[in-house]
């Protein structure tokens, strides 16, 4: 007997929607703003108040450089969960 692989009707790598898509971005500028809050700011992380240096770590831990694509992969991963 041969075995036929099972087929989906979902692809992991469509976006259903217009909205699904919106909501995607959302969600990885969220985590972009929240990894450049980490790295560089000490106080005001909701920037109720104008920035002010005193605001801003003076050591910064971390780089913003692996930020942007740790946060897409993480975004699409959880979509795929």
């Amino acid at each position: 007997m041969v075995q036929t692989p099972i087929q989906s009707s979902i692809s992991p790598l469509s976006v259903d929607t217009d909205d699904e898509l919106q909501l995607l971005d959302a969600y990885w500028r969220a985590c972009n703003y929240l990894a450049v809050g980490m790295i560089y700011l000490r106080d005001n992380p909701l920037l109720k108040d104008p920035l002010q240096p005193e605001h801003v770590k003076h050591r910064l831990l971390g780089h913003w450089g692996a930020s942007p694509a740790l946060s897409f992969t993480y975004v699409h991963c959880y979509r795929l969960i």
